[in-house]
């Protein structure tokens, strides 16, 4: 079953039971819903059993990713970097998609048309229980699928230029813990991005809403050895997520 149609089976199934409950006279209950872009800390601290780990070896493998920036991507990173480092804390949300990370993500190109892989920009996506909703836009999203996402492999979240327009980083767990529910997953990784400094996260399901995470120290995309690794760490996501969908065609 596609989760649009379990989404719209779950709709419905809620609606009949609010439904009923009015028949007889009941209280309908209500169930909270927290959109993605303006979810906080407490918010999930209330809703869910998560912790934050401090153990940086967490990011070993996924930041060692073996690859040579050759003279082309160097001067790729460097004129991106000369190009924007006086703006990027001015950028606004479109500006700072437009000018910097698009060009970076595209550089990457993420867009397999053989694999059936590509990013998606402002993706809807719902998760639903019992006793809340997580619901909203998501930022981009690397996802199998190129008409619609199916199944989303990687998240990057928030596109602000300071944390006074929100915290992006409980907005990105929000994100994770859904696409881990949702696909059954045990563990995702995102990255959220503010202004120029971007945090990886690794997100671990231990249990039905029992998660622990990790957070990667600050890349500062403005300074060439950190953009460096900010390429190298999106490359190595690229690579996995090819592993992932061709092992998929072989289970």
């Amino acid at each position: 079953m596609s989760e649009e149609i379990e989404l719209k089976l779950l709709k419905e199934i809620e609606e009949l039971k609010k439904e009923v409950a009015k028949l007889k006279g009941e209280a309908v209950p209500v169930i909270p819903t927290f959109q993605y872009s303006k979810i906080r800390d407490i918010d999930l601290r209330n809703l869910i059993d998560i912790e934050k780990k401090l153990n940086k070896s967490a990011f070993d493998t996924w930041f060692s990713f073996d690859i040579t920036i050759d003279k082309s991507i160097l001067d790729f990173l460097t004129n991106l970097i000369e190009k924007n480092e006086g703006l990027m804390f001015d950028y606004n949300e479109e500006d700072l998609k437009m000018y910097f990370l698009s060009p970076l993500l595209n550089h990457i190109d993420f867009k397999l048309i053989d694999k059936n892989i590509r990013g998606f920009f402002e993706e809807k996506m719902t998760y639903k229980t019992d006793k809340f909703i997580f619901s909203g836009e998501i930022d981009f999203i690397i996802s199998k699928g190129l008409l619609y996402s199916q199944k989303p492999y990687f998240f990057i979240q928030e596109f602000k230029r300071s944390e006074e327009y929100g915290n992006p980083r409980p907005q990105l767990l929000a994100e994770l813990i859904s696409a881990v529910e949702l696909n059954n997953y045990i563990s995702i990784k995102g990255a959220y991005v503010v202004g120029a400094i971007w945090n990886f996260v690794i997100l671990e399901r231990l249990d039905r809403h029992k998660y622990l995470y990790y957070v990667s120290q600050n890349f500062d995309s403005t300074k060439i050895e950190d953009l460096k690794g900010i390429y190298k760490n999106l490359l190595f996501v690229k690579e996995e997520i090819i592993k992932i969908v061709e092992s998929e065609v072989f289970t």
